[in-house]
């Protein structure tokens, strides 16, 4: 019953555009900085692999099947210690996946491993439109 009167209530009717512009505003603000970011890191991960880095894929092997980027090597991040187990640390390296979390988790492990030259490229489809 109080709900239902505070909303009835001329003050909450004045108040509530306000609160709406300013939670639309910060929301905007939000996508747009995600979006300069994920930008950002998409096009240094092209700078890179112009200059020869080593492509890496950390999705499934199901999920490389469906597409991948032209030249990428399928290192599944489970399997992530395995397959660098033998690649230099100071090898170029860009490592992609979906939308970036499994790929920041493989850049984590690769720089406590050492790697001193490891970019994380973001999701596929942000690597593909930053390509155009």
């Amino acid at each position: 019953m109080l709900s239902s009167i505070l909303v009835k209530s001329p003050i909450f009717k004045l108040k509530r555009p306000k609160m709406m512009k300013k939670l639309f505003n910060a929301l905007l603000l939000s996508l747009i900085s995600f979006t300069a970011f994920a930008s950002e890191r998409a096009d240094i991960g092209w700078e890179w692999i112009n200059d020869g880095a080593l492509v890496v894929d950390v999705r499934t092997e199901q999920e490389f099947d469906a597409g991948h980027l032209e030249d990428a090597l399928n290192y599944p991040l489970q399997n992530v210690a395995y397959h660098f187990a033998e690649i230099d640390k100071d090898q170029p390296i860009v490592v992609y996946c979906r939308s970036g979390n499994r790929s920041g988790q493989a850049y984590n492990y690769l720089v406590s491993q050492g790697f001193t030259q490891v970019h994380n490229g973001g999701g596929l489809n942000e690597m593909l439109d930053a390509k155009q």
